[in-house]
């Protein structure tokens, strides 16, 4: 897909804390500049992997505050704004737009369950008349998480309604046949589809899709730019396997405290394993076993993880 404003390699940015649980915007911020550094050419924030339910819209509003004040280009940041409030959604959306990015990821209202498409379809109307023009909305169709997903029909609703707003998805659903069916559905009306899993970045973009938006893309990011660069061919089929091999031992543990374990190693940072709770750092056992994994999938040393002190 040409002119796709998000299009290539996307991290969902992990955010890191303090010990009191308060977020770590400066340790934030420097990870969000090794990753465009490195492969990235967007960063998705307080999505799933950044935690956005744990945070309060505060907390929110100073995390991409911080970033930008930091010199993190808000035109390469897509924060998600999707909450359980439509006011919550709105005061987030607007905010994202006010700052400059160009984009925020949506979630669906995701406690009342089984919501009718024209449910969903009023809702995001409602948000888009009272945030006003100005930002596109990238859809976050995740429905192991969300438990609601959005239908092909939904979307080809939204998109006709709102063809100057509802710009793309981000698929994390795992399902190929899903994220191709929307491809081939609606990219040739400028829809963007992001696959939320790496072992699908060379098909998503073969068949015309933007990219990926991805967890492990937080660290294994240079393989995913060589894909995006080169698209077929060996060099990228090899750079395809490194990417699904490194998301597979990411996934060898929950993946969150995961990611987690690798960057705190790579970097020799144990601050990067604070994380709020329900959610909990991995045990010994665990810790061992992702680090082998991902050391046996290829994913560690990563050129430019400049602030490894695992050697000493």
């Amino acid at each position: 897909m040409k002119n796709a404003i998000y299009g290539g390699i996307n991290a969902a940015v992990l955010t890191p804390m303090h010990a009191d649980l308060t977020p770590d915007v400066a340790r934030m911020a420097e990870h969000a500049a090794w990753l465009l550094a490195n492969g990235c050419n967007g960063l998705g924030l307080l999505g799933t992997t950044g935690e956005a339910a744990s945070f309060g819209l505060h907390e929110r509003r100073a995390i991409l505050e911080g970033l930008i004040a930091a010199g993190i280009p808000a035109a390469k940041l897509m924060p998600g704004t999707g909450c359980a409030s439509l006011g919550d959604t709105v005061e987030l959306t607007r905010h994202a737009r006010d700052m400059g990015c160009p984009g925020v990821l949506m979630l669906p209202p995701f406690y009342y369950k089984a919501p009718s498409d024209d449910g969903l379809f009023a809702y995001f109307s409602a948000v888009i008349e009272r945030v006003g023009p100005g930002i596109k909305i990238y859809l976050y169709h995740f429905p192991q998480q969300s438990a609601v997903p959005f239908s092909l029909d939904l979307i080809d609703r939204l998109i006709t309604a709102f063809p100057d707003t509802i710009k793309g998805v981000k698929d994390s659903s795992g399902d190929y046949a899903n994220m191709l069916a929307m491809v081939e559905r609606f990219s040739a009306r400028g829809f963007e589809v992001y696959s939320g899993s790496d072992e699908f970045l060379q098909q998503i973009l073969a068949a015309g899709g933007a990219g990926c938006i991805t967890a492990a893309s937080n660290a294994n990011s240079q393989f995913g730019a060589v894909v995006y660069a080169k698209r077929t061919g060996p060099e990228a089929d090899a750079a395809q396997a490194r990417m699904t091999a490194t998301r597979r031992a990411a996934t060898s543990v929950p993946l969150i405290p995961g990611l987690r374990e690798i960057i705190a190693r790579s970097r020799g940072d144990n601050a990067w394993r604070t994380i709020r709770p329900p959610h909990l750092p991995l045990n010994a056992e665990q810790a061992d076993k992702i680090w082998a994994a991902w050391e046996a999938a290829g994913g560690l040393p990563l050129p430019g993880l400049g602030l490894a002190k695992a050697a000493e």
